[in-house]
């Protein structure tokens, strides 16, 4: 299919069989019912429901395990070989999801939990305030994940901690966001949680699709990322609302929202070692040992001197190290 942003008011296993080709799309997020009763959310949040989209469509639990396999093989077939997906779910219900994609062929890459805000209020057990995040890639094919999109490799926090590092962990703390007085959906997922998806694993010009497409959140992103969207929403009363807002996202206006990382500076990052360049590293590290007096002040010195990563360079310290019994340089 073309490339367009394009979102169809139907079902979308009978619509993805309709409409959307093999191997077309190139990240799918989705975000599916979750099958514990979301017309009452409201009660267990202890939320006012006045400003949510009517008509919020639930699938019975009994056929969530049916529901969860048809919807899951039509991803498989859809996306393009090295194309990835991201399923969000609770856990009441994870285990259809994970037996579901048993089924297919496509392959994990990380199980991911988001931590949130807030979460449903218990007195006698533990607070639920997290959900389940499936990523897993379609093989055959070259998987985009934008490692530097976000954060150089050299970016440092306030305790000389990775920010590259600390954002591709697979715990990742995102807030839900309010929307006091606002028309909104009955679930939906935040901006920055989205954002973070598709900059890692999409490029712009590509297909993201969103099978239930509730608020358009996923849509209105990619679209606001200079991606193109397509997806379904079978809920009439949140369709018509929603594509008249998406409709009004400007291609690319969220480019400008994103933060800048720092130049990567690692020009031989991802090459091979020659035991020539070993030598020179160790040599110059003694001798910066030396000079700086620290081992951390030396290896920032050599990353720049080397043209790598601080894990690379430490990695060869490490190995050279563990050959003698002491310290390589205990005596210097």
């Amino acid at each position: 299919m073309n490339k367009k942003n394009v979102f169809y008011n139907t079902d979308c296993i009978e619509g993805s069989k309709k409409y959307l080709q093999d191997n077309s799309i190139d990240l799918i997020i989705s975000d599916p019912p979750f099958a514990i009763q979301g017309d009452k959310l409201d009660k267990h949040y202890n939320r006012k429901e006045e400003f949510v989209v009517d008509g919020y469509i639930e699938i019975p639990k009994e056929e969530y395990p049916s529901f969860s396999d048809s919807w899951i093989k039509e991803c498989e077939r859809v996306l393009r070989p090295g194309g990835c997906i991201y399923i969000v779910s609770g856990y009441t219900n994870l285990v259809d999801i994970l037996n579901a994609l048993k089924k297919t062929k496509l392959e994990e890459i990380n199980h991911i939990i988001w931590k949130y805000n807030f979460g449903v209020f218990t007195s006698r057990k533990y607070v639920s305030s997290h959900y389940h995040i499936m990523f897993y890639q379609k093989t055959g094919g070259k998987r985009v994940f934008n490692t530097n999109c976000r954060f150089g490799s050299d970016e440092r926090d306030e305790n000389n901690g990775s920010l590259n590092y600390k954002d591709r962990e697979d715990v990742w703390i995102i807030n839900r966001e309010y929307k006091p007085g606002e028309v909104k959906n009955k679930n939906e997922l935040p901006k920055e949680l989205l954002k973070k998806m598709i900059q890692y694993s999409s490029n712009p010009g590509d297909l993201v699709c969103d099978l239930f497409l509730g608020s358009f959140s996923t849509a209105k992103v990619a679209i606001g990322l200079n991606r193109f969207a397509v997806g379904f929403e079978k809920n009439t009363h949140s369709y018509n609302h929603q594509i008249k807002e998406t409709n009004k996202v400007i291609p690319g206006s969220l480019i400008d929202t994103l933060r800048i990382p720092s130049k990567n500076n690692n020009i031989n990052s991802g090459k091979s070692w020659s035991e020539e360049d070993k030598g020179k590293l160790i040599s110059s590290y003694k001798k910066l040992l030396k000079k700086e007096g620290s081992k951390q002040k030396a290896i920032k010195v050599l990353c720049e001197e080397f043209g790598r990563g601080r894990f690379s360079i430490l990695n060869i310290i490490n190995m050279m190290e563990d050959k003698t019994s002491d310290s390589l340089f205990s005596k210097e």
